[in-house]
């Protein structure tokens, strides 16, 4: 069988939906994966795929000093996925984009490898601008987004099969949870502090009325005797989370997001703000908002009182709920694997 090497990094967001197109594709091709010791290994390790580690610089935005050997470092970088795809010879590189993309698919380039990179983001981010320069297309989540690349495909998002909503009765029993509606509350794979701290403030006036799920990440939970409000660093069955949510407040990462509205969950997104991010995730939150598909808080704001009045709002909010009912938002995995697929056969899409 042809070999498929997938890479991406930095963050689950980067990685995650790699795992769910080398689920789909397994059985067809054998895939595999290049990264960094970063996040992407342990999870791709814990799924039992072939895994090839090299070592990628990252631009340190807004510093100078940090990124004064980026250039040689690079060189180092891309000579090191170079030898890897010499020894693997994949028929086709695919990328999610992050900073762990950029070496494989130069190096990929160099040796005349067919490569494909998907944008999950409204923005693009700095690696994929410059693979989408020579990739065969640049497959996006947003059709705005394909509007911005030459070769730019609208196929929608990569969302996991996993996360699609489990057993709600289930679910209550895994988490211990009444009868009462629940608020999911999580802040990507390592948990958010500010949004920690919110929640646990607000926590004794929000559970007089409902539950709160609170997914704060390893390492991160606390003692509380505050009855409903139930706490895991972790749940890697998200489906059965959003099983037993009537409302979720979450970070505006495309993947998370993208499965919120899918799942038709009235959702508070609370984005990342620019410094601590390139601003992708407000850029996501104010795009979904503006089509009536969430509501936004923005960190800068964000207080356990305001936290409060904004779950509150979120849980009675009938327009949200008919505009997510009526959402045409859905998974493009099928349209990502079709582009994959006929890159890997023919080293073109069209």
């Amino acid at each position: 069988m042809k070999t498929i090497m997938f890479c991406g990094g930095g963050s689950a967001g980067h990685v995650m939906p790699n795992i769910a197109l080398m689920h789909a594709l397994e059985k067809k091709y054998n895939v595999a994966y290049m990264g960094t010791d970063g996040i992407e290994r342990s999870i791709v390790c814990a799924e039992g795929y072939p895994f090839f580690r090299f070592e990628a610089p990252k631009l340190v935005r807004g510093k100078i000093k940090p990124n004064l050997t980026l250039l040689p470092r690079l060189k180092k970088s891309v000579a090191c996925a170079t030898e890897i795809l010499e020894q693997h010879t994949p028929c086709l590189l695919f990328c999610k984009g992050g900073y762990a993309s950029l070496p494989p698919a130069l190096a990929a380039k160099k040796l005349g490898i067919p490569v494909l990179t998907h944008e999950s983001d409204l923005s693009a981010g700095l690696a994929n601008k410059v693979i989408s320069r020579f990739a065969l297309a640049t497959l996006t989540s947003f059709p705005e987004t394909a509007e911005k690349f030459a070769r730019g495909i609208y196929c929608g998002p990569p969302i996991r099969a996993e996360a699609a909503k489990g057993s709600r009765v289930r679910a209550m029993e895994k988490f211990g949870l009444d009868a009462r509606q629940t608020v999911l509350v999580f802040g990507g794979g390592s948990g958010s502090k500010k949004i920690n701290e919110a929640v646990r403030a607000a926590a004794p006036r929000i559970c007089e009325k409902y539950n709160i799920l609170h997914i704060c990440g390893r390492g991160n939970l606390i003692k509380s005797n505050v009855t409903g409000y139930v706490q895991r660093e972790y749940v890697k069955e998200m489906g059965l989370a959003y099983a037993c949510a009537d409302m979720a407040v979450a970070r505006a990462g495309s993947n998370s997001a993208f499965e919120l509205i899918s799942c038709k969950i009235p959702t508070l997104f609370i984005p990342l703000e620019n410094g601590a991010s390139r601003g992708d995730q407000v850029k996501n939150a104010l795009y979904f908002k503006k089509l009536g598909l969430c509501r936004v808080l923005r960190e800068r704001d964000l207080t356990p009182e305001k936290l409060t009045d904004e779950i509150f709002c979120t849980m009675d909010s009938p327009a949200l709920i008919k505009n997510l009912e009526e959402s045409a938002v859905r998974s493009g995995n099928r349209q990502i694997e079709a582009a994959i697929e006929r890159a890997a056969i023919f080293g073109k899409i069209h």
